[in-house]
């Protein structure tokens, strides 16, 4: 248990409902949603698709735009700073007093990022990655949901505290740009900053999903994952297909073996025990729960008659938070098939990503899946294991009374539905960062990427109308922690 500072003499006022419900909605859409088309408008390539980011100038545009927008708020005692390491993304820091009526001004942490994934193909033929499109309450393009809207959403939510009369304690927020390349950049500038996050008592992330459109959906657990490239080696350069076909093993033949090592090809389990920890009992309860009220399966483009390994809505929820899988993102050394010619090829290189459950440590998947991969490799070939990036997963301590109670508040106020709890599949590596770093702290890790949101994929976008209702909700939550007079729980 963490006691708050000593409370202050004046008591906290309740926010004007009516003021609060339409500052939200006119700060929003007049100011927020505009700052989003023009944020999705910018390829800011995280650095690992884009090793050239700082000379495109594409990362400095949007941590700008982000920064103006913040400051012309006006918000009491704002500060906004740009913090720079050299070779590394530059990072946003928000910093806002707690307001005068607050009887605690504890800190809270605030987190989102700017960089966004890769195109990708696909996109309808009306819409693209770099050109903002609303259609109804769907805002399309790269990036709006994954996670610009985030620092707007904010923003938006402390404005209308501010106008209606609310509270909020010290807000401090920390925008990153290399959160899609795992947040390589994030560690160094957190022993940057020292001391200046203070001691978090409340973690607020935007960067989540949420089971549909309908209430507020609150992240309980978050995947690590581990990523390598599988390189096997046959030739030192390719042979006729007419010599070489019969004698020279084939290098796809091999890795496509030496997968069946780590994955059962039949049902796509993983093979490694240590991927597979204990599932806490309150996280099956909470599945059962979220199926109960969803109804129905995850909404994915199904192609074909193709099926999920289960029909059970709760198990296929529990898999895709607390179950590993593996998959192949990428490949080398396989010519698209208009350049292919009939060759033996000399080498396949795959790329390997592993989704791990909460609690396992990526560095000891890396250093088994190193082991499986290359001991003893068929027909004597050449194997090599080159490890990527790896981030731990989260699970969320318990949840305190008060903010239980704030949830429950806050998403029956504005979307006149209890809220429901939810497992993700994605990773968050900062969420992990903090949850080491400061164990005491509550957590509330929600966003936007419902129902064929397809963040990382074609046809990206943010569901307008909900994500000002979630800020409505971060609005409640931040002026119920500022309301606390005694502990943390």
């Amino acid at each position: 248990m963490v006691a708050h500072p000593t409370p202050k003499s004046s008591t906290p006022t309740s926010p004007d409902r009516a003021a609060l419900t339409s500052t939200v909605a006119q700060v929003w859409n007049d100011s927020a949603v505009p700052a989003i088309e023009a944020h999705i408008a910018v390829p800011a390539l995280s650095p690992a698709f884009d090793p050239d980011w700082a000379d495109a100038g594409h990362i400095d545009t949007v941590l700008v735009a982000a920064s103006n927008w913040l400051e012309s708020l006006g918000l009491p005692g704002l500060t906004v700073h740009r913090r720079d390491l050299p070779g590394r993304t530059p990072l946003l820091l928000v910093d806002v007093p707690a307001t005068d009526g607050a009887s605690n001004d504890g800190t809270v942490l605030a987190y989102g990022h700017l960089d966004k994934q890769p195109e990708m193909v696909g996109w309808d033929d009306d819409l693209g990655p770099w050109t903002p499109v609303r259609k109804g309450d769907r805002l399309y393009g790269r990036g709006g949901a994954d996670d610009g809207y985030s620092v707007y959403a904010l923003g938006t939510a402390l404005v209308a505290l501010h106008r209606a009369g609310g509270e909020h304690g010290r807000i401090v927020g920390v925008i990153e740009c290399s959160e899609e390349s795992g947040s390589p950049d994030l560690p160094a500038h957190l022993e940057a900053l020292g001391d200046e996050l203070g001691s978090p008592e409340l973690v607020v992330c935007l960067d989540s999903g949420c089971g549909d459109y309908e209430r507020l959906w609150v992240t309980t657990s978050l995947r690590g994952l581990v990523s390598v490239d599988l390189r096997v080696d046959v030739l030192t350069e390719g042979v006729h297909s007419g010599a070489a076909g019969g004698i020279v093993p084939s290098s796809f033949r091999i890795a496509r073996a030496l997968l069946d090592r780590i994955e059962a090809s039949g049902d796509g389990r993983l093979l490694i025990d240590e991927l597979f920890p204990e599932i806490p009992e309150e996280r099956r309860v909470q599945a059962a729960q979220s199926a109960e009220t969803l109804g129905r399966p995850p909404t994915l483009p199904w192609a074909g008659g193709t099926h999920p390994a289960t029909d059970d809505v709760a198990e296929q929820l529990l898999n895709r938070t607390w179950g590993p899988a593996l998959e192949v993102i990428g490949a080398d050394g396989l010519p698209p098939l208009a350049d292919a010619g009939n060759v033996a090829r000399p080498t396949t290189t795959l790329g390997l990503s592993i989704r791990i459950p909460p609690g396992v440590d990526p560095d000891e998947i890396t250093a088994r899946l190193t082991e499986l991969l290359t001991e003893h490799p068929p027909a004597g070939a050449e194997v090599s294991v080159s490890p990527g990036w790896g981030a731990t997963g989260w699970d969320a301590p318990p949840t305190a009374p008060w903010l239980a109670d704030a949830l429950e508040q806050a998403s029956t106020a504005w979307f006149d539905k209890e809220p429901r709890w939810i497992g993700e599949g994605g990773t968050i590596p900062f969420m992990a960062m903090l949850g080491e770093q400061f164990p005491d702290a509550q957590f509330v890790v929600t966003g936007v990427l419902g129902p064929g949101s397809n963040a990382h994929g074609p046809n990206e976008f943010l569901d307008v109308a909900f994500a000002e209702r979630l800020t409505g909700c971060i609005a409640d939550v931040l002026h119920a922690h500022a309301c606390l007079t005694d502990t943390m729980g």
